[in-house]
Protein backbone atom coordinates (compact mmCIF):
# COMPACT_ATOMS: atom_id res chain seq x y z
CA UNK A 1 0.00 0.00 0.00
CA UNK A 2 2.80 2.25 0.98
CA UNK A 3 4.48 1.28 -2.22
CA UNK A 4 1.65 1.89 -4.37
CA UNK A 5 1.18 5.39 -2.67
CA UNK A 6 4.64 6.52 -3.29
CA UNK A 7 4.25 5.14 -6.88
CA UNK A 8 1.37 7.48 -7.65
CA UNK A 9 3.15 10.23 -5.82
CA UNK A 10 6.58 9.90 -8.07
CA UNK A 11 4.36 9.31 -11.47
CA UNK A 12 2.30 12.23 -10.76
CA UNK A 13 -0.80 10.00 -10.57
CA UNK A 14 -0.07 7.78 -13.21
CA UNK A 15 1.32 10.10 -15.69
CA UNK A 16 4.35 8.72 -15.83
CA UNK A 17 3.33 5.69 -16.84
CA UNK A 18 2.45 7.06 -20.26
CA UNK A 19 4.40 5.50 -22.98
CA UNK A 20 5.87 8.90 -25.04
CA UNK A 21 7.26 11.81 -23.59
CA UNK A 22 5.50 11.41 -20.12
CA UNK A 23 8.11 14.30 -19.18
CA UNK A 24 6.48 16.28 -21.36
CA UNK A 25 2.92 15.28 -20.07
CA UNK A 26 3.69 16.23 -16.98
CA UNK A 27 4.78 19.63 -17.34
CA UNK A 28 1.97 20.09 -19.56
CA UNK A 29 -0.44 19.08 -16.74
CA UNK A 30 1.32 21.00 -13.78
CA UNK A 31 1.08 24.05 -16.20
CA UNK A 32 -2.85 23.46 -16.79
CA UNK A 33 -2.76 22.37 -13.11
CA UNK A 34 -1.48 26.21 -11.55
CA UNK A 35 -3.31 28.02 -14.15
CA UNK A 36 -6.31 26.54 -12.28
CA UNK A 37 -5.12 26.86 -9.00
CA UNK A 38 -4.11 30.88 -9.92
CA UNK A 39 -7.04 31.97 -12.05
CA UNK A 40 -9.96 29.90 -11.55
CA UNK A 41 -9.95 29.41 -7.82
CA UNK A 42 -7.36 32.35 -6.76
CA UNK A 43 -5.61 30.74 -4.73
CA UNK A 44 -2.44 32.80 -3.79
CA UNK A 45 0.74 31.60 -5.30
CA UNK A 46 2.61 32.53 -1.55
CA UNK A 47 0.67 29.15 -0.28
CA UNK A 48 1.38 27.58 -3.84
CA UNK A 49 5.23 27.87 -3.56
CA UNK A 50 4.92 26.95 -0.11
CA UNK A 51 3.14 23.79 -0.80
CA UNK A 52 6.27 23.35 -3.82
CA UNK A 53 8.72 23.29 -1.27
CA UNK A 54 7.20 21.08 0.79
CA UNK A 55 7.15 18.58 -2.53
CA UNK A 56 10.25 19.20 -3.19
CA UNK A 57 11.62 17.38 0.45
CA UNK A 58 8.92 15.05 0.30
CA UNK A 59 10.45 14.38 -3.12
CA UNK A 60 14.05 13.96 -2.13
CA UNK A 61 12.94 10.61 0.56
CA UNK A 62 10.09 9.46 -2.32
CA UNK A 63 12.05 9.18 -5.19
CA UNK A 64 15.20 7.75 -3.16
CA UNK A 65 12.53 5.00 -2.08
CA UNK A 66 11.73 4.32 -5.69
CA UNK A 67 14.65 4.11 -7.48
CA UNK A 68 16.40 2.25 -3.96
CA UNK A 69 16.80 -1.21 -5.78
CA UNK A 70 16.88 -0.02 -9.63
CA UNK A 71 19.60 0.18 -11.69
CA UNK A 72 18.11 3.13 -13.88
CA UNK A 73 18.38 5.97 -10.98
CA UNK A 74 16.52 8.27 -13.34
CA UNK A 75 13.81 6.00 -14.65
CA UNK A 76 11.14 7.75 -17.06
CA UNK A 77 8.23 7.07 -14.33
CA UNK A 78 9.20 9.55 -12.13
CA UNK A 79 7.87 12.71 -12.80
CA UNK A 80 7.39 14.69 -9.79
CA UNK A 81 10.71 16.37 -11.00
CA UNK A 82 8.79 17.67 -13.28
CA UNK A 83 5.76 19.23 -11.73
CA UNK A 84 8.28 20.63 -9.10
CA UNK A 85 10.35 22.45 -12.18
CA UNK A 86 7.96 23.83 -14.26
CA UNK A 87 6.27 25.12 -11.17
CA UNK A 88 9.11 27.45 -10.02
CA UNK A 89 8.89 29.80 -12.89
CA UNK A 90 5.28 29.90 -12.80
CA UNK A 91 4.80 30.44 -8.94
CA UNK A 92 7.63 33.61 -9.47
CA UNK A 93 6.06 34.74 -12.43
CA UNK A 94 2.20 34.97 -10.88
CA UNK A 95 4.39 36.43 -7.47
CA UNK A 96 6.09 39.17 -9.40
CA UNK A 97 2.70 39.96 -11.27
CA UNK A 98 0.14 40.24 -8.50
CA UNK A 99 -3.58 41.52 -9.56
CA UNK A 100 -5.75 41.56 -12.55
CA UNK A 101 -3.83 40.37 -15.27
CA UNK A 102 -5.29 39.83 -19.05
CA UNK A 103 -6.03 36.69 -19.68
CA UNK A 104 -4.40 36.00 -23.19
CA UNK A 105 -1.05 37.55 -21.21
CA UNK A 106 -1.00 34.90 -18.99
CA UNK A 107 -2.04 32.20 -21.71
CA UNK A 108 1.11 33.60 -23.56
CA UNK A 109 3.55 33.59 -20.59
CA UNK A 110 2.56 29.86 -19.45
CA UNK A 111 2.88 28.73 -23.00
CA UNK A 112 6.13 30.10 -23.09
CA UNK A 113 7.07 28.79 -19.59
CA UNK A 114 5.97 25.43 -20.15
CA UNK A 115 8.70 25.38 -24.00
CA UNK A 116 11.63 26.87 -22.20
CA UNK A 117 11.04 24.75 -19.36
CA UNK A 118 10.80 21.37 -21.85
CA UNK A 119 14.07 23.12 -23.93
CA UNK A 120 16.15 23.27 -21.12
CA UNK A 121 14.99 19.92 -19.45
CA UNK A 122 15.89 18.32 -22.24
CA UNK A 123 18.85 20.06 -23.68
CA UNK A 124 20.26 20.04 -20.13
CA UNK A 125 22.79 23.05 -20.41
CA UNK A 126 25.20 23.67 -17.63
CA UNK A 127 24.51 23.01 -14.44
CA UNK A 128 21.38 21.21 -15.59
CA UNK A 129 23.44 18.64 -17.00
CA UNK A 130 26.11 18.58 -13.55
CA UNK A 131 23.27 17.39 -11.56
CA UNK A 132 21.60 14.67 -14.19
CA UNK A 133 25.32 13.19 -14.55
CA UNK A 134 27.07 13.87 -11.10
CA UNK A 135 24.09 12.97 -8.60
CA UNK A 136 22.84 9.36 -9.25
CA UNK A 137 20.07 9.97 -6.45
CA UNK A 138 17.22 11.45 -6.03
CA UNK A 139 18.78 15.03 -5.30
CA UNK A 140 20.19 14.47 -9.11
CA UNK A 141 16.96 13.58 -10.09
CA UNK A 142 15.03 16.78 -8.74
CA UNK A 143 17.84 19.11 -8.86
CA UNK A 144 18.57 19.08 -12.72
CA UNK A 145 14.60 20.06 -13.36
CA UNK A 146 14.87 22.54 -10.26
CA UNK A 147 17.86 24.25 -11.90
CA UNK A 148 15.82 23.81 -15.59
CA UNK A 149 12.83 25.99 -13.86
CA UNK A 150 15.42 28.51 -12.77
CA UNK A 151 17.16 28.97 -16.31
CA UNK A 152 13.01 30.05 -17.37
CA UNK A 153 12.93 32.69 -14.23
CA UNK A 154 15.97 33.84 -15.66
CA UNK A 155 15.23 34.02 -19.12
CA UNK A 156 12.03 35.73 -18.23
CA UNK A 157 13.68 38.14 -16.06
CA UNK A 158 15.89 39.51 -18.87
CA UNK A 159 13.33 39.47 -20.88
CA UNK A 160 11.37 41.76 -18.61
CA UNK A 161 14.26 43.86 -18.37
CA UNK A 162 15.19 44.15 -21.76
CA UNK A 163 11.72 44.95 -22.84
CA UNK A 164 10.52 47.74 -20.39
Amino acid sequence: MINQINFLFVSLFGIGKIKKIPGSFASLATTLFLFFIFHIVNVSPNIILIFIIIIFFISLYSVNIFIKNLDNKDPKEIVIDEFIGQSIPICLYEIAHKGAKETNEVLIFYFIMFILFRIFDITKPYPVSYYDRNFKNSFGVIMDDVVAGLYVVAVLVLYMVFTT
